[in-house]
């Protein structure tokens, strides 16, 4: 299933455009207006924007969805690298070290890059940081490779 001009050859048409795929694939990234801008077997970048209904106290932007969108930025690059035959990919383990804070206006952006591409198991890395380029989160997990 490779990337294709910047889309995505896959069972929603060919080469759909990376958002599109996501949200498609993964309907809680509608749900949260992540965007797509790179979804290439090498690299995947999900973006996040800031909004009030995301928070916790003090305008935060939620830990909850941050965790969901280097999830969703693990998941699609563990999917872009599945072995011949697969037809998935799930999360069984996840963590993430919280290293700052999304303030008010701005966007979060998640890169993954796979550590690790099995027969049964994907490890992926994904780093979290501000428009401004502050790393403020690292998540590394393991999915699985679901077979018919």
């Amino acid at each position: 299933m490779p990337a294709v001009d910047g889309g995505f050859d896959d069972e929603y048409g060919s080469a759909t455009e990376p958002t599109e795929f996501v949200r498609t694939a993964m309907p809680l990234c509608a749900s949260l207006g992540i965007e797509a801008t790179v979804l290439t077997a090498e690299r995947v970048v999900l973006t996040l924007g800031w909004r009030p209904e995301l928070c916790t106290s003090n305008g935060l932007l939620h830990g909850g969805a941050v965790m969901a969108l280097a999830d969703a930025a693990g998941g699609a690059c563990a999917f872009t690298n599945l072995p011949e035959g697969a037809v998935g990919t799930s999360t069984i383990e996840s963590k993430t070290n919280f290293l700052g804070a999304i303030r008010e206006g701005q966007t979060l952006t998640a890169t993954s890059t796979q550590l690790h591409v099995g027969r049964t198991t994907i490890v992926v890395e994904t780093e979290l940081r501000t428009d401004e380029g502050k790393l403020v989160g690292k998540t590394t997990q393991t999915q699985t490779v679901l077979t018919s």
